[in-house]
């Protein structure tokens, strides 16, 4: 079951839920991210970026979610 209904007849993506539950066990990568955000701010070239870093932080909330959302499409 991919969408379930809470009590006030919402739909609820479980995966935005698990998301959300899991984003504070990747403090880390998200704090890295936005110290990399500030860095490149400064930049004026337009060369640097921070695509691996913010890659790093959804990896991290991916690793925690696959397995919860896998037991609900059990």
């Amino acid at each position: 079951m991919l969408f379930y209904l809470r009590a006030d007849e919402e739909l609820v993506d479980p995966k935005k839920y698990l998301e959300e539950r899991c984003k504070p066990q990747c403090v880390k990568p998200l704090y890295e991210y936005e110290k990399c955000v500030k860095r490149v701010e400064k930049d004026d070239t337009g060369h640097k970026h921070c695509t691996g870093q913010y890659f790093d932080y959804w990896s991290c909330i991916d690793k925690c979610v696959a397995p919860k959302l896998l037991e609900k499409l059990k």
